[in-house]
């Protein structure tokens, strides 16, 4: 688990020098850090970090409105921290989709513990590989395989990827495939994305001309299926809904 990339985001510039120190002793070796949401949102985008352990109370956007909007874009498990005795704060971040939170002050030894329980609990038991009816896609390593070939993805077609994998068996809007690959302000952004489908179909379906497993739907977005959706029904995964 030591091989995740962390993100740390806290004004506080002395308490994420603190945070940084107690994941490098503990021999995590990817940390990535932020002293404002806009600035954890940004790296987000460009680094998909595998776990983010963001403060609630930062000046401009808040951990909140942070939150908020990863959770329209991906299920990356987050960590809230919180001041001791905030219990709405507490609750507002687990409605809006945190996966547990820590009140400061608290004990190096404790974040450590709880960080090691939600990565194990994300990511112990996830599948990275993507058996589709044409190919076979390997999430970490980026690339595709079919008939023996390996195809390798870009970081845009791994982004798209991801996003209707997060979906498989639903709809997935166009606009919020937009919104992944390129933030908040993606109008304008649809012709391009074509392009990027049409990419991802060159490399996984059998004939890109009458796709399968990358599918449109018509008005409004693409559906990702699966091989094990076309003989039993979708399974269920940790990521849950769209974003």
């Amino acid at each position: 688990m030591e091989e995740r990339v962390v993100l740390l985001a806290d004004d506080d510039r002395d308490l994420l020098d603190m945070l940084e120190a107690i994941f490098c002793r503990a021999g995590y070796r990817h940390i990535l850090t932020a002293s404002s949401g806009e600035e954890a949102l940004r790296i987000f985008r460009e680094k998909r970090p595998d776990l983010i352990i963001l403060d609630v109370r930062m000046p401009g956007m808040d951990g909140f409105e942070v939150l908020g909007r990863l959770r329209r874009i991906s299920r990356v498990p987050v960590l809230m921290l919180t001041a001791r005795g905030e219990a709405e704060d507490r609750i507002a971040g687990l409605e809006l989709g945190a996966d547990d939170y820590l009140a400061k002050p608290f004990l190096p030894r404790e974040l450590l513990l709880r960080v090691s329980a939600i990565l194990h609990r994300t990511y112990s038991e996830r599948i990275r590989i993507v058996e589709l009816a044409a190919s076979t896609v390997d999430l970490e390593k980026a690339e595709v395989e079919k008939h023996g070939t390996r195809i390798p993805l870009t970081a845009k077609e791994l982004q798209l990827f991801e996003k209707l994998w997060e979906n498989a068996g639903r709809i997935v809007t166009t606009g919020s495939l937009c919104e992944t690959v390129c933030g908040e302000f993606w109008q304008g952004y649809e012709s391009t994305l074509s392009t990027h489908i049409r990419h991802l179909r060159e490399k996984i379906e059998e004939d890109p001309s009458r796709p399968v497993s990358l599918v449109t739907a018509k008005g409004l977005g693409y559906r990702l299926n699966l091989k094990e959706e076309r003989k039993e029904g979708r399974k269920a995964d940790w990521k849950g809904g769209e974003g």
